[in-house]
């Protein structure tokens, strides 16, 4: 037998080490696994978890984040709307709807926009009461926990098929574009009637000139005026907006693979049995912070959309006709009137409620899926 060097030995051993193990355990209880040695294949298994888990984790998730994100999604809503806007323009000293786009301190500005968001609030407590902050919250959780529930349902599962039918039973970018504009289209087109009502109860103002007293006679106003295709408008807005939802997905699942390489590398495994509970929350605040930071982008990019989307959904003008009457038409109306930087009218309180609201959302879903897993 050949002698071996020093150097020969010391690699043996370095080869041998996650197999060493004391009396009491086995080798075979111990996991043989390297940080080094962990294939891409590794990388990208993902654990099995059933479709009516990813169904039921997505409705929580969207419930929990819509009831504490609502009064955001109020004043976002109606600065959308040009019902409103000019109100709120003048009471807050226009610059949350500013059309000279000179920023002198963004800083500063940003702040403003922060303050003028919850002064907005506080007009709204003061003259229409604190239930009117959570108007459209009916609809909207009506909307949000089936829509929320189909997203995350559609994309878990449609990604499983992806991977099995087209990439070797493995995830990449490409799957999760798919799988994420799959589930978009999907629940757009499942709920963009509850989306509709909640945007027409939202701009509904408060006192003698109310028009809806609830969600259903909404509804039937909607039916009796403007037929069942009156339930579907800003449905092409919302494909658009499908966009977003995509960005979002993929950017998260990017963020998550960064935080698992992270994670391997330092306990030499993908699992959870040598992490404490403080590395696990941790890793589940990376998780969650890395879903709200995918939403903020995914929103900058994609926002215009919104704005397109309510003007498409607000009530039309008694005896006029509609204003709004399709997406392009739509965009071409707005711009020329009221100048391009109305495309982001609403800007600051959508972010103030979409990111918190994304973090709320995809931390409870991973939550629910840990508990029923």
């Amino acid at each position: 037998m050949p002698k071996k060097s020093i150097e020969e030995w010391g690699k043996d051993a370095i080869e041998s080490a996650p197999y060493l193990a004391s009396d009491e355990k086995g080798s075979n209880y111990r996991d043989a696994s390297n940080p080094s040695l962990i294939s891409e294949q590794e990388l990208q298994k993902q654990p099995n978890v059933k479709p009516w888990v990813h169904f039921f984790a997505g409705g929580v998730g969207g419930m929990a984040g819509a009831i504490v994100t609502c009064p955001f999604d109020l004043v976002k809503t109606r600065l959308q709307s040009d019902v409103f806007k000019k109100s709120y323009k003048s009471r807050v000293g226009g610059s949350v709807l500013r059309s000279n786009f000179k920023i002198v301190n963004f800083t500063t500005e940003s702040m403003m926009h922060f303050r003028e968001t919850f002064g907005i609030i506080g007009n709204i407590y003061r003259q229409e009461g604190f239930k009117s902050l959570f108007k459209g919250l009916g609809p909207n959780l009506v909307g949000v926990i089936p829509a929320r529930s189909i997203n995350f349902f559609t994309y878990g599962t449609t990604k499983d098929i992806y991977s099995r039918a087209f990439n070797n039973n493995q995830e990449a970018p490409w799957i999760h574009l798919m799988a994420a504009a799959t589930a978009g289209w999907a629940t757009s087109t499942a709920t963009n009637p509850i989306w509709l009502i909640k945007t027409r109860l939202q701009l509904d103002k408060a006192g003698t000139t109310r028009k809806y007293k609830n969600s259903l006679d909404c509804l039937k106003s909607v039916l009796r005026n403007e037929g069942v295709i009156g339930l579907y408008k800003g449905l092409t807005a919302s494909y658009l907006g499908s966009i977003e939802g995509i960005l979002q997905w993929i950017l998260y699942e990017q963020l998550k693979s960064v935080i698992k390489r992270r994670s391997i590398d330092k306990f030499g495994h993908a699992d959870d049995r040598m992490k404490t509970r403080s590395d696990k929350i941790k890793e589940w605040c990376q998780r969650s912070g890395g879903a709200g930071l995918a939403k903020f982008v995914a929103s900058i990019i994609t926002y215009p959309h919104e704005v397109v989307r309510t003007r498409l959904r607000q009530m039309p003008t008694e005896g006029q006709k509609p204003k709004y009457t399709g997406l392009m038409q739509t965009f071409r109306v707005i711009i020329k009137e009221e100048g391009l930087i109305s495309m982001y009218s609403g800007l600051t309180p959508h972010l103030m409620r979409t990111v918190p609201n994304s973090i709320i959302m995809f931390g409870t879903w991973e939550l629910v899926i840990k508990l029923l897993s």
